[in-house]
């Protein structure tokens, strides 16, 4: 069946990086549009990155300039890298394939605190 392993996610401070990682398996990786979704306390879930099965890249405004989203379909990875942290961005970050509503890993903590 599939799966999604988020890995990455810490405690770090503020103006730190992080780097996440989804390991899929379980589906044909190269033929799915790929995303980052993150939800903090009390707050909705948004999309914070995505990246099309083409490449094509888009970003929440508030990760513009900071969060790069990549993928290696030769190791069914996806990736965020995470610079100038605030602490805003303290959420738990999902990887999704397939957009809203399809497949989901199960999450990873990233904490941004002083």
């Amino acid at each position: 069946q599939v799966q999604l392993v988020e890995s990455g996610g810490a405690l770090v401070q503020p103006g730190g990086s992080l780097r996440l990682s989804c390991a899929a398996s379980g589906i044909i990786f190269s033929v799915y549009n790929m995303g980052w979704y993150r939800q903090g306390p009390g707050k909705q879930r948004e999309l914070v990155a995505g990246i099309t099965k083409g490449g094509m890249r888009n970003y929440v405004d508030s990760a513009k300039g900071r969060f790069t989203i990549s993928r290696d379909n030769a190791k069914n990875t996806m990736y965020l890298q995470m610079d100038n942290l605030t602490p805003k961005d303290t959420a738990v970050y999902y990887c999704n394939a397939g957009g809203d509503g399809m497949y989901w890993g199960q999450g990873t903590q990233v904490t941004v605190s002083s």
